[in-house]
């Protein structure tokens, strides 16, 4: 089924794109870009993100193969548009050492397994519990905001070798991490990729 476009969102895109050339990126780094700084209406994303296109290949290729997609918060969820999400932060429960969230990432992590593609917008210590896992993922978007730990937990993500979508700054939010994830969702699926 083809996704249709409102005129409104045309508009948007048209409008960021006069400000911003983004014409130099690859095909899904421009698509992930351009739909991020949409979501923030803040072109120094483009700047700010960090992504390698061959990442974003294989994880839009396990994407639409039907890879599990996992968030953190259901904020993140509600703005993931055209997929089912797995989200069991109303499950979890803090105690000492581990954060809600982080239990949560734990939770999610004992139904999916390895290959999911994660989206974290919103709690850092998420990120910092899934960087502790085997998990294997197809993506991690990691895009938690804040002041506490989201710059740090964002600079362990890209030095942990992960596939990822990060950003180096402290910004980020449920928005941008849904975004970014409908980016690759939205993005059409090539020939190569067809089963």
């Amino acid at each position: 089924m083809n996704r249709v476009v409102h005129p409104i969102e045309q508009e948007s895109f048209r409008r960021l794109r006069a400000r911003l050339d983004t014409s130099h990126f690859p095909p899904l780094t421009r698509a992930v870009v351009e739909r991020v700084i949409h979501s923030a209406a803040d072109l120094e994303y483009a700047g700010d993100l960090v992504l390698d296109e061959r990442d974003l290949v294989r994880a839009h290729t396990a994407l639409h193969a039907g890879a599990p997609v996992v968030v953190d918060v259901e904020m993140v969820a509600a703005g993931i548009t055209r997929r089912d999400t797995v989200c069991r932060l109303k499950d979890a429960k803090s105690g000492p050492g581990m954060t809600r969230s982080a239990h949560a990432v734990r939770l999610a992590y004992e139904q999916v397994g390895t290959g999911a593609l994660w989206v974290i917008g919103c709690a850092p210590t998420a990120l910092e519990e899934l960087l502790k896992l085997d998990a294997d993922p197809a993506l991690v978007i990691g895009l938690p905001v804040g002041f506490v730990g989201a710059a740090e937990s964002k600079a362990a993500l890209r030095e942990s070798g992960l596939p990822a979508v990060s950003n180096v700054s402290e910004k980020g939010g449920s928005a941008v991490a849904a975004a970014a994830l409908n980016a690759l969702l939205y993005h059409p699926v090539s020939a190569e990729e067809k089963p």
